[in-house]
């Protein structure tokens, strides 16, 4: 999963940049292991896509995709996979992301809306259960 979030091609951090902030191999595999709260997706048992949600708050926090396989449906999935346990919780799902990222063309393409920017570029958007 770290080695996904490290070679991303859009909101891109280095594996340093990421350890500084407290995201290190370590840390996501305690996240994992205190709460279902992450998925990944694997092509031929490597793991090409990860997703990370904060269960208490009903964050889609983390979606993350290896740039060589972007769009084949690999995002769409995981996405759909996080709202089904955050809707099994909350009415509502909120995320935040890059304003012009291929991310928020996807979230808003699967239905997430009420948008407000927050500052820097970034934009959040929420999702009621159906």
């Amino acid at each position: 999963m770290f080695k996904v979030r490290a070679s991303v091609g859009e909101n891109t951090m280095t594996p340093a940049e990421l350890s500084a902030i407290g995201i290190t191999p370590e840390a996501i595999a305690f996240a994992v292991e205190s709460a279902q709260c992450a998925w990944v997706a694997t092509v031929d048992e490597e793991v090409v896509g990860f997703a990370m949600v904060d269960l208490d708050s009903a964050c889609l926090f983390a979606l993350f995709v290896l740039p060589e396989y972007e769009g084949r449906g690999i995002g769409t999935s995981l996405t759909k996979t996080c709202e089904l346990a955050l809707f099994e919780q909350h009415s509502t799902a909120w995320l935040e992301t890059a304003n012009g990222s291929r991310a928020a063309q996807l979230y808003r393409h699967l239905g997430w809306g009420n948008e407000s920017e927050i500052g820097g570029g970034d934009i959040r958007l929420e999702k009621q259960r159906a």
